[in-house]
């Protein structure tokens, strides 16, 4: 009986989820956690990348269960288009994630244009649009469905840089470099979270931020993945656990704020960082 009950609060069972950037590092593994506790997920993503990552889950998982929508989440029109399609061809959407990101040149990151000394306008725009602006975009629309419904559980995917700031030691002769946009962008992510949360709980719309830690991209092909492995010490000794975080370490906190299990908890940041900012 406990076991099915502990089930059940767990389950996420008939409920249907919205995942950004879901062919991302993140993106990949939070499909993978959604199905397996029994959702309906729709993909978004650009390029050849999406059409991969959900031709790869469907190999794993139930075809009926996946969906997904492949464009530029920089093209405004392109992104309403989808969110609007998604909002009138699913009966509830049940679960709203938003974890798109651009980690390139573009935001700052890995280059000298990106210290605080060089950065441009351009950068910081680009940087805010995808780290505020992109969520803001998808909570509007779906906010929406999810006020008919009188239901619905929104999570952020911030960092833990919009709580603390960047070690400049640590990036002492490596190439990756983290740059102040990205900080900035998510801090207005945790506030977005505080309001979204305030202004929807009476709907019954429950919205929470996910902070990640350290979570160094292990595909050394990706822009953003480190190469030293000096660095990836560094990085680890940072954490009160020693070691850097794993995809599969988010996966706990996700389906807890995702079920009825945090059906009471809203408004808040949960920090998943080995201990990284206590100290």
């Amino acid at each position: 009986m406990k076991n099915n009950y502990l089930e059940k609060l767990f389950s996420l069972d008939n409920k249907t989820a919205v995942l950004t950037g879901a062919s991302g590092y993140f993106g990949y593994s939070f499909a993978e956690c959604l199905l397996s506790a029994g959702a309906k997920v729709i993909l978004y993503g650009r390029g050849e990348k999406i059409e991969k990552t959900a031709e790869k889950l469907t190999e794993k998982y139930n075809k009926a269960k996946i969906n997904y929508y492949r464009f530029d989440l920089y093209n405004e029109k392109h992104y309403l288009t989808a969110l609007r399609d998604t909002v009138k061809s699913n009966k509830n959407i049940d679960i709203l994630i938003n974890n798109a990101f651009e980690f390139s040149k573009k935001t700052g990151f890995n280059d000298l244009s990106g210290k605080f000394e060089n950065i441009s306008k351009k950068q910081w725009m680009r940087s805010m649009e995808a780290g505020v602006y992109w969520s803001a975009l998808s909570t509007q629309i779906i906010g929406e469905k999810m006020k008919k419904q009188k239901k619905g559980s929104i999570i952020n995917i911030s960092s833990m840089y919009s709580l603390v700031a960047p070690d400049p030691k640590l990036y002492e002769g490596v190439d990756v470099f983290n740059p102040p946009s990205y900080g900035a962008a998510k801090a207005a992510l945790n506030a977005l979270t505080r309001y979204t949360a305030s202004f929807y709980g009476a709907y019954s719309i429950r919205c929470n931020t996910i902070v990640a830690g350290s979570f160094p991209n292990t595909d050394r092909t990706a822009y953003n993945s480190p190469k030293d492995a000096h660095f990836m010490e560094k990085l680890a000794v940072k954490t009160v656990l020693n070691r850097v975080g794993r995809t599969d370490d988010l996966a706990g906190a996700l389906i807890f704020l995702a079920s009825d299990s945090s059906s009471y908890i809203t408004g808040q940041v949960m920090v998943v960082d080995g201990g990284w900012t206590i100290r």
